[in-house]
This record gives C-alpha cells, sequence and structure tokens, in this order.
C-alpha cells in the first residue's frame, strides 16, 4: 500500500510537468473522463480551463474551495519559493547584503533560524510579511467576488504582455506555473538535502 502511495505521488508530480492544453475551455467533460495525471482518478471538473491544468487533484480539494483561490496560492507560493531556493543557494555561497548583522555572518541558510530569532530579525520579517499577506487579500477577496482579476494578478510586468497574441500570453502563463511547481519541489529538495548532509552548496 505504501509502495503504491509512493509511485503515485512520484507519477503524479511528473505529470504535473507534462505539456498541457492552455485556456479555459467551456466544453463540458464526457462522463466517466480520466484524469492526465492519474488516470486511475476521475478527471476533476473544476479544473478544467486553467492553464497547464492536469488533472492532479486527487484529494478532490477543487471541490470544496474556488479553484481561482487555489491557483492563486499556488502561483503565490510557487513565486516565493523561486526567490526562496535563490536565496537560500546565494547565502550558502557567501552573498551577504550591506549591513548584514554581524552576530549572523556565520550562519548558513539552514542554521539562520535560531541566529535570527536570537538577533530579532525574524520577528520583523514576521510583521513585514503579515501586513503584505493582509494587504494582498484586498485583491483576492475581490477576486473571489467576481472583481474579474486573474489569480496572481497583482498588476506586476503586465506592460510586458503588450503586443503579445493571446496564445503567446497563454504559453507564458504556462511556463510561469510550471517553475512555479517546479520550485516548490526544488526548495523542498534543497532545504532537505542541505539539512542531512549539513555541506554547502551543492549540499553534498
Amino acid at each position: 500500500m505504501m509502495k503504491t502511495a509512493v509511485l503515485a505521488s512520484l507519477v503524479g508530480s511528473a505529470a504535473a510537468f507534462a505539456p498541457a492544453s492552455v485556456g479555459r475551455s467551456a466544453t463540458s467533460l464526457a462522463a466517466g473522463e480520466k484524469s492526465a495525471a492519474l488516470p486511475f482518478l476521475p478527471d476533476p471538473a473544476n479544473c478544467q480551463g486553467y492553464v497547464g491544468n492536469v488533472g492532479f487533484d486527487p484529494l478532490g480539494v477543487s471541490n470544496y474551495f474556488p479553484v481561482d483561490y487555489l491557483r492563486e496560492a499556488e502561483l503565490k507560493h510557487g513565486r516565493m519559493c523561486q526567490l526562496a531556493w535563490l536565496g537560500y543557494v546565494a547565502v550558502d555561497l557567501g552573498l551577504r547584503v550591506p549591513g548584514y548583522p554581524e552576530a549572523m555572518s556565520g550562519a548558513t541558510s539552514a542554521t539562520v533560524h535560531d541566529a535570527a530569532v536570537e538577533f530579532g530579525a525574524l520577528g520583523n520579517i514576521f510583521v513585514f510579511l503579515g501586513l503584505a499577506e493582509m494587504a494582498s487579500w484586498i485583491g483576492v477577496s475581490q477576486m473571489l467576488q467576481g472583481s474579474g482579476r486573474a489569480p496572481g494578478d497583482f498588476g506586476f510586468g503586465s506592460a510586458y504582455l503588450v503586443g503579445k497574441s493571446e496564445e503567446q500570453i497563454e504559453r507564458l502563463k504556462l511556463q510561469e506555473i510550471t517553475h512555479c511547481r517546479l520550485a516548490m519541489l526544488a526548495f523542498s529538495g534543497v532545504v532537505t538535502q542541505s539539512v542531512l548532509f549539513d555541506k554547502g552548496f551543492p549540499y553534498f
């Protein structure tokens, strides 16, 4: 049973990066259609039409929460993990910003937590992240009330899309969600490996 569960999770993770049709579709699902990512499960109907959808929802979360909200969370965590992976590795390669506290200068990415708590920096980070989260919720709340805002859209980089066709924009969205999914796996992996091997980059 455990082997089956592990195999299913691995297959699902790999399938999440498979090419998928982009854009929303109004076409209804045929009865009994199976998920592309997990062919032994039904295709989640509520996920249809979203960029990057491969039918991966083994717990049926999309039946209980708005998919726009789920996509918002996926994009947010994916973007954070892209930055987090880069920052994690950069610190372990010796990068320090000007004014970095001397008390934390010898810490690695894996050990900086305790040093940051003792110095007081982690509390400040928590406050700033809380403020950012509250501000972002305004847009999310409006989206859930039908404002027409696309999940993850905070107006940054919109000028880059000017002049591009709908197909090109959808392809860029697919690239972003694919990178987000990869980054979430990559950050989990880099943290785990750095702790297990207790070595600097490349952590083995």
